[in-house]
């Protein structure tokens, strides 16, 4: 009897990389199908045609699966869309945190309800175009935990924002580009004639237009500017803004304040008071933090445990150790002090090239 064929739902976003994965799935024998989430209304104008989910990203993979002879659906997620990607984003702005939209849309909807949807499609899991790798291990346990690894390509490795994956979802999720840098990848699609081979990468916000986020929480998130205060550590007034939303940690733009000795950063915000706290550039420096809802891909720690620490996604990692301490949450103390440790963004935990788990700057 023919052993039915395993079957892969592949997030297709139309740029290069996924429509890549869905190629070397098929060539490696698997039932592929696309599929592309759609998080937009249809008359939403913040979604511009060149963004990963955006109406040309749409033809862009629809064209693609006919190349490759794949079935392709678009799959309806705007209220998940929406109330687990972009009200999150609204809400961290207006508590003075700054979000992490990827890393949520990934847990919540690519891994999520995109991975429900995709069983009741009978397929086994979901495979993107994210440059990362899963391992087993203990194969021969009860229960085998999957690990995950950063992809091959150090530039590319895009583990950081897919940290907060739990074993369920790992376990039926795939990456195949993992092992290949992204030249390959661009390789391999000009020579099998996908025509998105040179398609550019978008590196903002996909729902955010212009990358205008702002304007966006203004207009399309209801958030209203606010005047409060911009001041020193020790409460002296330098000057006014709209509110703590319109500002991020290391922020030197946007302050407006002429006339200073010597430049000044922020350092710290206060929406309880709608204060702006400023200093200079060696206040940026933090050498211990603490990280919130905490998850873990190896036996949660019971002891100070040494790591590789990376605070934004593209933070090169420092040597760290972290401290369990009630609940999920954990201190961060660094070897060396790191600028802009910015709460609302991850931290997400290493050793050499595994992910053994992650948190929340608080």
């Amino acid at each position: 009897m023919k052993q039915k064929r395993q079957r892969i739902c592949v997030g297709m976003s139309g740029g290069v990389d996924s429509c890549v994965a869905a190629y070397l799935l098929k060539k490696e024998g698997y039932d592929v199908i696309g599929v592309t989430f759609r998080g937009w209304p249809q008359d939403c104008r913040s979604i511009e045609e060149d963004k990963c989910c955006g109406p040309q990203a749409v033809a862009d993979a629809r064209m693609v699966a006919h190349s490759l002879d794949i079935p392709y659906y678009v799959i309806d997620e705007i209220e998940t869309f929406q109330r687990e990607v972009m009200d999150y984003f609204a809400a961290e702005y207006k508590r003075g945190r700054t979000p992490n939209p990827c890393v949520i849309c990934n847990e919540k909807v690519k891994f999520g309800s995109l991975l429900r949807k995709a069983r009741a499609l009978g397929a086994d899991g979901v495979a993107t175009g994210h440059y990362a790798r899963i391992a087993r291990n203990g194969s021969g346990a009860s229960s085998p935990r999957h690990l995950l690894r950063k992809g091959v390509d150090e530039k590319k490795d895009q583990t950081y924002f897919l940290f907060s994956l739990n074993q369920e979802q790992l376990a039926h999720a795939m990456f195949p580009l993992g092992e290949l840098t992204k030249e390959e990848t661009r390789t391999i699609a000009k020579e099998i004639g996908l025509k998105t081979y040179g398609k550019e990468e978008s590196q903002e916000v996909c729902f955010v237009p212009e990358n205008d986020y702002r304007r966006f929480l203004r207009e399309s998130a209801g958030v209203i500017d606010t005047r409060g205060k911009i001041v020193t550590r020790d409460g002296k007034v330098l000057g006014h803004h709209n509110g703590v939303h319109n500002f991020t940690i290391g922020q030197r733009e946007g302050l407006n304040l002429g006339g200073l000795p010597r430049p000044l950063y922020v350092i710290e915000l206060d929406p309880q008071t709608n204060r702006v706290i400023t200093g200079p550039a060696e206040d940026l420096l933090r050498g211990e933090f603490e990280a919130s809802n905490c998850v873990w891909h190896i036996a949660e720690p019971t002891a100070p445990l040494e790591i590789c620490v990376k605070i934004r996604s593209n933070h090169e990692g420092c040597a760290a150790i972290v401290d369990r301490r009630s609940g999920a949450r954990v201190s961060v103390k660094l070897r060396e002090p790191q600028r802009a440790v910015t709460p609302g963004q991850a931290a997400v935990f290493y050793r050499d090239d595994l992910v053994i788990g992650g948190g929340w700057i608080v």
